[in-house]
């Protein structure tokens, strides 16, 4: 997957963002920022999918 990364300009909450970052455990707020639109997006895909098969899909344990 090609990574497309361009340089942008938002009005951010620097607290928050600098909370996320520690949370995350990332080194900066944008960092913090791609992470966070990565497990929104994530999210969504799981909802998705979970609507479209809710109740028909197995999970099993690792290692059974």
């Amino acid at each position: 997957m090609r990574s497309s990364v361009k340089m942008t300009s938002i009005r951010l909450d620097t607290k928050l963002a600098d909370d996320a970052a520690r949370v995350l455990g990332v080194k900066n707020r944008s960092e913090a920022v791609h992470l966070a639109l990565r497990e929104i997006v994530a999210l969504k895909k799981f909802k998705d999918l979970m609507t479209a098969h809710g109740g028909k899909l197995k999970f099993d344990a690792h290692g059974r």
